[in-house]
């Protein structure tokens, strides 16, 4: 959507939102073309999550600023910590962000997306969408299918004895990580973090951890190919 829509559906102007994006509030635009610029509902989101902290703990955008600079951590109302850290954090990752991604466009390239895609659904790992009659995924789910495809690709298929269902057990151990992660993340502050804060370590941390969650599994995988041929 255009600016213009942007202030609409979020009843703010123009110059408060560039000074929220300029201030790392808000994730910055698409940029299609020089002097043109999209913003998605990551924008909105993040608009109405910074709206209402500000609303209700009184907070000014300097304020905010000053937290998510290290400073100011001591004046932070306690009703303001995390209460929008999910937005937020969806935001700055773009996560679930419109336009949806067809089934359809999908199998242009990965014949098996709409199969996966069901399977993945009955698993509780993504939701398939309509849109406009058109069975869609929204880009995270589909960047899963489109994982998942070159995977096939690399012989990891029915008929080897690969199907979707043995993946099965990484929705458990991925809310098993997730939820400790949590944990330690809120549990373990010293000090009282806020949404925006929060949000800025997080999308800096989890992908590395991912990073570092991955060597570790590799390493792991090797020992266990390594004790199984002994």
């Amino acid at each position: 959507m255009k600016m213009r829509e942007l202030e609409q559906r979020t009843g703010v102007n123009r110059e408060v939102i560039r000074i929220m994006i300029r201030k790392g509030l808000l994730p910055e635009p698409e940029r299609p073309a020089r002097n043109a610029a999209e913003y998605g509902e990551a924008h909105i989101r993040g608009i109405a999550a910074v709206r209402e902290l500000q609303q209700s703990s009184r907070m000014t955008l300097k304020e905010i600023k000053a937290a998510l600079e290290g400073g100011g951590l001591d004046s932070m109302r306690p009703t303001a910590a995390v209460r929008h850290l999910d937005a937020l954090l969806a935001g700055l990752f773009g996560l679930d962000e419109a336009p949806l991604v067809t089934l359809a466009a999908l199998e242009s390239r990965w014949p098996h997306a709409r199969r996966d895609a069901a399977a993945f659904e009955r698993l509780s790992m993504l939701q398939i969408a309509d849109q406009e009659g058109e069975s869609a995924l929204t880009r995270t789910d589909a960047r899963m299918i489109e994982i998942w495809g070159t995977i096939r690709e690399a012989g990891f298929v029915e008929e080897t004895g690969f199907p979707p269902d043995n993946i099965a057990f990484y929705l458990e151990a991925a809310r098993m990580v997730a939820r400790r992660e949590a944990e330690i993340f809120f549990g373990n502050s010293r000090v009282p973090i806020d949404d925006e804060q929060g949000a800025r370590m997080l999308h800096t941390a989890l992908p590395l951890m991912l990073d570092f969650f991955g060597l570790l599994r590799l390493k792991s995988f090797i020992e266990e190919l390594d004790q199984g041929f002994e």
